[in-house]
């Protein structure tokens, strides 16, 4: 696996998320090479650029917006777009969501889904997925 693509809300923010924690997940996996972004059902807009300042590696390598790009989970097609932004195929990355319809979409596109339901059991497949020790904790 050569790339991580997680959802914003539900995973990164909001009830059930451990945002410190799995910014330092992804924070390790870029720290060896790891292509990440965040793929997010936002509008998009000028509400989105929040989200939006967390790409350019401020927190990860892109921020794709379904307001943005005209199509939303769980349509594959915005899996596919998201992998080609970080310049990778499907196949190579993990997608994490809390909505597991969304999951499905992203397996899909041919990545493989991890289904948010708490940090702690994300992290650990995302340590296993990624060959990341246990130093780094969510």
């Amino acid at each position: 696996m050569r790339g991580l693509v997680v959802d914003f809300g539900g995973v990164l923010a909001g009830p059930g998320s451990d945002r410190a924690g799995l910014t330092a997940i992804i924070g390790a996996l870029r720290g060896v090479g790891v292509r990440s972004a965040i793929l997010s059902n936002d509008p998009g807009g000028p509400a989105g650029a929040d989200l939006r300042g967390l790409g350019d590696g401020v927190l990860v390598d892109e921020v794709v917006l379904s307001g943005d790009v005209g199509m939303a989970k769980p349509d594959p097609r915005i899996y596919r777009l998201t992998a080609d932004r970080l310049g990778l195929a499907a196949a190579d990355c993990v997608f994490v969501d809390d909505l597991a319809v969304n999951v499905r979409g992203a397996a899909a596109s041919g990545m493989v889904g991890v289904h948010h339901v708490d940090p702690e059991t994300t992290a650990t497949e995302l340590r296993i997925l990624f060959d990341l020790g246990q130093g780094v904790r969510a």
